[in-house]
């Protein structure tokens, strides 16, 4: 699998480990995720998304230059570790995956950068704080592309879909396109991708081939619809093999 061309543009960054971190004075279990109690809202899309996108960009998971996670704990400001975000979402290009994994919590300030692209995905106890606070975070956090997708069109963001690139320490809208089949898209530079809203489900669309990412199950689908019409082919020319050996049996046998 090819990955997008923005994943390779990026060189891992060293990671730069300062000092242990005080696990028991935080305020937070870093190994237990802080969930909605609506969380079912989001969760499908999220992991859907998680899939594709880990597929596409890691190669299956042979990429450690690339931090891809779900609700991944950032904290913002050194001097307090407690504050703190969590997206949805997060992608990072050009760190060590694995020193990021080890540590629990996304810390800027050693993985050498903020994460390249964050999603949030509404819910009606997320969606207020999505488009408010969490706006001014990733943007303070410098995070240069943050991303908003509500499943049920627009009742907890006011909206189906929003994406925001930051210019000069300010988030400016990503423009929108909605294709004449109604699906509406926003184009992701730091992706290569478009993040489109189909029926409230998310995809991602690439540009370069025309052709939405698939997961596993549409993968095995089309590999199984491709094997249906092979063996209906092949079928097909073991019936007509048999006719023509049976035309040569008579003229044979005319002779």
């Amino acid at each position: 699998m090819t990955t997008v061309a923005t994943a390779s543009k990026y060189r891992m960054l060293p990671y730069n480990r300062q000092g242990e971190i005080d696990y028991a004075s935080l305020e937070f279990k870093p190994d237990q995720r802080e969930i909605p109690p609506d969380h079912m809202e989001q969760s499908r899309h999220i992991m859907l998304l998680f899939a594709l996108l880990d597929a596409w960009l890691t190669d299956f998971d042979s990429r450690a230059d690339i931090f891809i996670d779900t609700e991944a704990i950032i904290c913002y400001d050194p001097t307090n570790l407690n504050v703190r975000v969590s997206p949805d979402m997060c992608i990072v290009f050009g760190v060590d995956r694995d020193a990021i994994i080890e540590r629990r919590i996304y810390l800027p300030w050693e993985a050498g950068k903020p994460p390249d692209w964050v999603l949030e995905v509404a819910s009606e106890s997320t969606g207020r704080v999505d488009v408010g606070r969490k706006l001014d975070i990733y943007r303070d956090v410098g995070a240069p592309e943050y991303w908003q997708f509500d499943p049920s069109g627009g009742d907890y963001h006011g909206r189906p879909l929003a994406g925001y690139a930051l210019e000069y320490g300010v988030y400016q809208p990503i423009p929108l396109t909605r294709e004449p089949d109604g699906i509406l898209k926003g184009h992701s530079p730091v992706l290569g991708l478009s993040l489109s809203w189909v029926d409230g489900v998310p995809r991602m669309y690439d540009p370069s081939t025309g052709e939405y990412l698939t997961n596993w199950r549409e993968e095995r689908h089309a590999w199984e619809s491709e094997r249906a019409e092979w063996s209906e082919e092949r079928a097909d020319l073991m019936r007509r093999n048999a006719l023509l050996k049976e035309r040569l049996r008579r003229l044979q046998a005319g002779s």
